[in-house]
């Protein structure tokens, strides 16, 4: 089933509202991924993606441009409600929540999504947010960079995790929080990494929320955008380290091609040398071997928010009721 428009007589279509706060260059392309992953997990469903933005992220003219054109006002958003919010957030320019500018919407926007709909899922940077915002859960900064495609599984029986084995999800973040506090506080863990720790974890009360430290929403190409970017960055100065690659992403082949720009861009650092980096011979290999688990997830998500919607027949849409999660 395609995503269809949005249309507020259409009674039987589960709305879902995207918050995409990722920077401008990202906005576009994170927008395609998270339609591409609905689509993939609606099944027969039909499912409404409306797309909004914080306006207090700083943007460039451009950015702005974008987000104009292309977003709903953020107040359509609580004035409308949706049955299931997703939530991105965006690079971390300070070492507080408070001292970043767009902290006092956010948290406003956690605190709204707990009263108004009936599940969150919380991405990246917006899962740390979220729990700091609910218990105070502090985000611990990483030695380096988790950033790959690591392997995990499932750590409890939940219906977000039916169907699921052992899967794959790609990391990308400089943050993380720690089981001990999750538990602590009373969230519980769906899924872990040995190698890049919590994956997915919940919270459940008046709404349920769902936290992502991964990014099981990227395509193919994704990590190796990024990739590309960080070395554009140690190029031309805006960095001092070269990046490491990106754990579990590549084949023999193309890691030895990144390596060897790798050696040259370490002797001479030029940004002009980027013409030279590797990226349509590596980028014919990549594949996304997370792809039918995440939209498993999505899916069972999905069933979640039906079961849900279809109890709330005839109820305001910006009110919900708590529902049991079930898994159809």
């Amino acid at each position: 089933m395609p995503l269809l428009s949005f249309d507020p007589r259409r009674s039987d279509a589960i709305v879902v509202g995207l918050v995409n706060n990722m920077p401008d260059p990202a906005l576009k392309t994170t927008e395609w991924q998270v339609r591409d992953l609905l689509s993939r997990a609606a099944g027969s469903r039909a499912v409404v993606l409306r797309i909004f933005s914080l306006p207090e992220v700083p943007r460039s003219a451009m950015g702005r441009d974008y987000v104009r054109q292309n977003h709903e006002d953020i107040g359509a958003l609580r004035r409308d409600g949706v049955h299931g919010l997703i939530v991105t957030g965006t690079e971390p320019k300070a070492a507080r929540f408070e001292d970043e500018p767009y902290w006092g919407a956010l948290a406003d926007l956690i605190d709204w999504a707990e009263a108004h709909t009936a599940s969150t899922i919380w991405s990246c940077l917006a899962s740390h947010a979220a729990a700091y915002r609910l218990d105070g859960i502090a985000r611990q900064p990483l030695d380096g960079k988790m950033f790959g495609v690591f392997d995990c599984e499932g750590a409890t029986d939940h219906p977000l995790v039916a169907g699921l084995g052992a899967w794959k999800t790609p990391h990308s973040r400089l943050n993380t929080v720690s089981e001990g506090d999750l538990e602590r506080a009373g969230y519980r863990v769906l899924s872990r990494s040995a190698k890049a720790g919590v994956d997915m974890f919940i919270k459940e009360r008046n709404s349920l929320f769902v936290f992502l430290q991964g990014h099981p929403e990227y395509d193919a190409i994704a990590l190796f955008g990024e990739y590309r970017r960080d070395v554009r960055r140690f190029l031309a100065g805006e960095s001092e380290r070269y990046p490491e690659l990106p754990h579990g992403s590549f084949d023999e082949e193309a890691s030895a091609l990144l390596l060897g720009f790798r050696e040259r861009a370490l002797t001479r650092r030029d940004i002009a040398s980027l013409e030279l980096f590797p990226a349509a011979a590596v980028g014919r290999q990549l594949t996304a071997p997370w792809r039918d688990a995440a939209t498993r997830i999505y899916t069972n998500w999905l069933a979640f928010l039906e079961t849900s919607r279809m109890r709330r027949v005839g109820a305001p849409l910006s009110a919900p009721e708590p529902a049991v999660l079930t898994y159809a």
